[in-house]
């Protein structure tokens, strides 16, 4: 058995423990026991320490009942140890733990809502509320309350209790564990039956920021972040802010104003672009049926979407009664409109094996798309020697 540090001193960083066992892991790194460890395992929701023993890195803990076994990169010596916590990784995983404790509180609290699961990750973390949705605004109304718990610095404790002690607690849930029960208590806040490492009041959490929150499983998934994630998360938005702000020449709360002009300007744009590229087209189309030579039309264009492409191809079909096949070379795409004969779809169907390319379509409209322009350009050629020969056989 280990005697779990842990549980009762999450600050401590250093201290010395014997090497009780060791043994190589498999794929690779050894395992070893301490005689006693501040390493917290997976576990929880929560993930485990990082660190060193006797210099050499710690790279995952885990727990075998009693047991708590330290992964490590190299065989470890014998005898006593320095051991030495990731103080940054595990103070980060205090603040969450306890942040998540803190918003479940709330949100039972104030929104009436268990929280079915916590899941803490390295970009942020997250908890499954029993509810069905959450407005926008009962999402401001959680993260203020949290925060103002946050602010109130209310201590957290944490002790072990027999079973017939926790019976008469308020606890938030049953516990889960026979026998005698860690409890960690928010003071004036919440109960609860937890294994993980706390920090010792809730200022210590820092601010609580509720980044969104998404329908999980007929469920409410809230994403979160505490003290230093929430400031770097803060700092980076103001940052983007700052910069849009100078970009748009706009302050920051006129920024929205600024971008919805924008987007207006944008639509108008659009419009006199589709507006010029119709008309555009139309000189193409004419230009193309007068300069026509045999029973069909192909042509190189210059960079367009599937869609245009497809309706240029179309519009010289309609208007000219004859195959149109183009190519736009940028985008390695090429196309084949007609009335019906020859079939689109059944020829590139035919055609398209080996060539490197997708698509297909049906009688009057096909289309293919390809990785290289050279392989497009193939296709293109081969597509205009069948319906030379095509015609040619009429």
């Amino acid at each position: 058995m280990t005697n779990q540090l842990y549980d009762s001193s999450p600050y401590l960083r250093e201290w010395r423990s014997t090497i009780e066992w060791k043994r190589p892991a498999g794929g690779g790194g050894w395992e070893a026991g301490l005689a006693e460890t501040a390493f917290y395992p997976h576990g929880g929701g929560q993930p485990c320490d990082r660190g060193e023993i006797a210099g050499i890195r710690v790279t995952d803990v885990t727990r075998d009942g009693e047991a708590v076994i330290h992964r490590l990169e190299s065989e470890p010596p014998e005898g006593e140890v320095l051991c030495r916590i990731d103080w940054e990784r595990r103070f980060d995983h205090m603040q969450h733990h306890s942040g998540q404790h803190l918003l479940s509180a709330v949100c039972l609290e104030e929104a009436g809502a268990q929280t079915l699961s916590f899941h803490l990750g390295t970009e942020y973390a997250t908890i499954d509320i029993e509810r069905s949705e959450l407005s926008p605004d009962e999402m401001a109304g959680l993260e203020r309350e949290a925060n103002r718990l946050v602010i109130r610095n209310v201590p957290i404790h944490s002790y072990w209790v027999t079973p017939e002690e926790a019976a008469e607690l308020p606890l938030v849930k049953p516990p889960s564990v026979t026998g005698n029960v860690r409890i960690v208590e928010m003071e004036g806040v919440e109960y609860n039956a937890c294994g993980g490492t706390h920090v010792a009041r809730t200022g210590e959490i820092g601010p609580v920021k509720l980044l969104r929150s998404e329908k999980h499983k007929g469920h409410v998934r809230l994403y979160f972040k505490c003290g230093f994630r929430a400031l770097e998360d803060y700092a980076e938005s103001a940052g983007v802010l700052t910069a849009l702000s100078v970009k748009l020449g706009a302050p920051r709360l006129e920024l929205m104003q600024r971008v919805e002009k924008l987007e207006q300007e944008q639509r108008g744009l659009l419009a006199e672009l589709q507006r010029l590229r119709t008309e555009s087209d139309g000189f193409l189309v004419r230009e193309l049926l007068n300069a026509r030579q045999g029973g069909f039309i192909a042509h190189r264009v210059g960079s367009r979407t599937l869609k245009e492409l497809q309706a240029l191809a179309v519009r010289i079909a309609e208007e000219g009664g004859t195959p149109a096949l183009l190519l736009d070379e940028d985008a390695g795409k090429v196309v084949l409109a007609s009335g019906g004969e020859p079939p689109c779809g059944a020829w590139f169907k035919a055609a398209l094996p080996g060539t490197g390319g997708k698509g297909g379509g049906g009688e009057k409209l096909a289309q293919a798309a390809f990785a290289s322009s050279d392989e497009a350009e193939r296709f293109f050629r081969d597509i205009i020697d069948k319906l030379t020969a095509h015609f040619d056989s009429m």
